[in-house]
């Protein structure tokens, strides 16, 4: 290839992860690792709306982007097979927590970048440079209108209260969403209040769906009346019929905040693209690439200095839970084993 440094290695997969066609690699394969001037490579978790956003980046760099799809645990069982061979530059995750175990597990390296830490507020990113937050998904509360008053809407513990008895409808416990919701109940209430909570959950009877959209959809056709699930998926749901019938409700807004979880990204530990691996980051967090990235799929920009999309800014001001989602990867063992104890599936 022109302009490009081609490596050739072998590489012993002991190991099969789902995804793409990368990810069907057969043992004893050989694969051509690329190193090259032009290109960065991202394992990604993420898939809505993230075309337009690298086709900008490459338009304003001149750097291709090749991306690689697959879920959060897939890739990170990937870079661990692949170790120093990896074509990856960037992981990038749809949790707080994937990215944790993924610096835990030493696949990221720190990167040390003044223009990440001047657009990226310190709680939403990794402490040590492993990895930053790129936008900010909110998990709360979303409801029917027809059947609740919001002024019975309050925080998540609410939610255990026996009148919601056959009315909840919430995403089963083998989610990391559900996961790191439970982190967070966990550091702010600590283990026992937080599975009081959940077992309160449980006894009400929920219907579980592993969908977010599907949970909106059955709230919206009487299946249940309040549910719990990333904003974004209301927004793209309104985006595409403004009259879709249900509503938005900013849990915990007289005390720590909302729940909010993010999808970001970080520097592979054998990036071969190291520097458009941070080029690429830096753009993310910058205005312009905010603006695409953040829009794409109706998550909120974690730049300060970037409005949300009018879409999702009508569903009004909110105040964050200001806790470290770092924390959300530490407490995800205990949330797994307090699920389990509570008899949450």
């Amino acid at each position: 290839m022109e302009g490009s440094q081609k490596i050739l290695v072998v590489v012993i997969l002991g190991l099969l992860v789902g995804g793409t066609a990368w990810a069907m690699l057969r043992p004893a394969e050989v694969v051509e690792k690329t190193v090259e001037a032009q290109i960065v490579n991202i394992y990604s978790a993420r898939h809505y709306g993230i075309e337009r956003a690298f086709d900008q980046f490459t338009e304003e760099t001149g750097i291709e982007v090749r991306f690689t799809h697959a879920t959060d645990p897939a890739l990170r069982a990937r870079l661990k097979a692949e170790g120093r061979f990896t074509p990856a530059d960037v992981f990038m995750a749809i949790d707080a927590g994937n990215l944790w175990l993924a610096a835990e597990e030493g696949l990221l390296q720190p990167i040390e970048s003044e223009v990440l830490e001047r657009n990226i507020p310190a709680h939403l990113r990794d402490p040590d440079g492993h990895w930053f937050a790129l936008t900010m998904r909110v998990r709360t509360i979303l409801y029917h209108p027809d059947r609740v008053d919001p002024a019975e809407l309050s925080t998540y513990a609410a939610l255990a209260d026996p009148k919601w008895r056959g009315r909840l409808v919430l995403r089963p416990a083998t989610h990391v969403y559900t996961q790191s919701l439970v982190a967070s109940l966990i550091a702010a209430y600590g283990e026992a209040r937080a599975e009081e909570i959940v077992r309160g959950w449980v006894a009400n009877d929920p219907i579980l769906i592993d969908s977010d959209t599907r949970i909106l959809e059955t709230l919206a056709a009487g299946g249940g009346d309040v549910a719990i699930t990333n904003h974004y998926y209301l927004g793209r749901l309104l985006n595409a019929t403004p009259g879709f019938p249900v509503r938005v409700f900013w849990a915990h807004q007289g005390d720590r905040g909302v729940h909010a979880n993010i999808v970001g990204a970080g520097v592979t530990a054998h990036a071969p693209n190291r520097e458009n691996a941070i080029k690429l980051l830096e753009w993310l967090s910058s205005p312009s690439g905010q603006r695409a990235f953040a829009d794409g799929n109706f998550e909120f920009p974690v730049n300060p200095a970037v409005e949300p999309h009018p879409l999702i800014a009508g569903f009004g001001a909110f105040r964050v839970d200001p806790i470290s989602i770092a924390e959300f990867g530490r407490l995800q063992p205990a949330a797994v084993r307090l699920l389990d104890r509570a008899g949450y599936r």
